[in-house]
């Protein structure tokens, strides 16, 4: 990769959280992982060396902001800090997965707006860019102030659903405020759509499924959200679903957190399969027999390449 814009070759670099993936976007470009020296020490503190220099260069860094949260995002302003001492030339924080996306309002009194707090300490540390995948709201792109493309797994889900070739399914979504989402992956499936209505009962602050807006009897049932934590909101749908007739089910979710008990609770439930992305590591002991993986590297290898050559990325998506 040769001078472009005013700026080096692209130099890759991966954070600790994200070292699977980063070496699928490696191959994807044909171009190395950089080395370097990360050390902590008995106090918790992070030390960060570059093996070589990234002056002038394109620097990516890919690092989710996946558990342990806090070691990982202070590990990607500390490597943010390092690029932008040595002088590189444009730093971009490549964030597969995005950490307090859903503290993106005041909805009480007396509550901080974290996401808003994470977008102002990534732009301080020193970055120019960044890319990132389904944030929990889209109204998070405007608590940063510098540029980004905002990706979607949708493409990659929806894809290989289509190849399955269901003759009688429906999509249907966990609750009404992914309903936008749950319609635009029914519009390219050709399905109809159903909704999991949650309401909250007396003063208990949490919202349980209550009913099923539209028909889902005796139809196989893809149900789609962003991000699956603890798999409870879920595993409720499922058992609406299944009240309501439903035949075989099928999960669609992009980033995979699956805190514990989510793998047991999914493992319970007699799916059909469990469809999700690698924006988040997922460790051998996570992986359900029915669970299939597919790879955002060559979504986002391909965004870094035409980001690097100043080509557009809307154009992957026909925008």
């Amino acid at each position: 990769m040769g001078m472009i814009y005013g700026y080096g070759g692209i130099k890759l670099f991966s954070g600790s959280a994200s070292r699977e993936l980063a070496q699928e976007i490696s191959d994807y470009l044909s171009l190395p992982l950089e080395p370097y020296d990360r050390v902590e020490f008995p106090n918790e503190n992070i030390f960060i060396r570059l093996h070589r220099s990234v002056r002038g260069q394109d620097v990516y860094l890919i690092q989710a902001m996946s558990p342990p949260v806090h070691r990982n995002l202070m590990e990607m302003l500390i490597m943010v800090d390092c690029f932008k001492r040595d002088s590189a030339g444009r730093i971009t924080v490549v964030i597969p997965y995005m950490a307090y996306a859903r503290s993106d309002k005041k909805d009480q009194p007396r509550v901080p707006i974290t996401a808003r707090l994470v977008a102002d300490m990534i732009e301080v540390a020193g970055t120019d860019r960044y890319v990132t995948i389904d944030l929990h709201a889209g109204q998070i792109q405007g608590f940063f102030s510098i540029p980004g493309d905002v990706l979607t797994a949708f493409h990659i889900l929806s894809d290989y659903f289509l190849t399955k070739e269901l003759d009688n399914a429906v999509v249907a979504t966990a609750d009404l405020g992914f309903a936008k989402k749950g319609r635009n992956f029914a519009a390219k499936l050709g399905t109809p759509l159903a909704f999991v209505e949650k309401r909250r009962k007396g003063d208990d602050p949490r919202a349980s499924a209550t009913t099923i807006i539209g028909e889902v009897a005796d139809k196989d049932v893809i149900l789609v959200d962003d991000e699956v934590l603890t798999a409870g909101s879920m595993c409720e749908a499922v058992h609406i679903l299944k009240d309501h007739g439903a035949r075989d089910i099928y999960l669609s979710f992009t980033h995979a957190l699956l805190v514990p008990p989510a793998v047991q609770r999914l493992a319970e439930e007699g799916l059909k399969e469990l469809v999700t992305t690698n924006t988040i590591t997922i460790p051998p002991e996570k992986r359900l027999a029915n669970m299939k993986v597919l790879s955002v590297a060559p979504l986002l290898g391909e965004v870094i390449l035409r980001a690097h050559e100043g080509r557009s990325v809307g154009e992957l998506f026909n925008e």
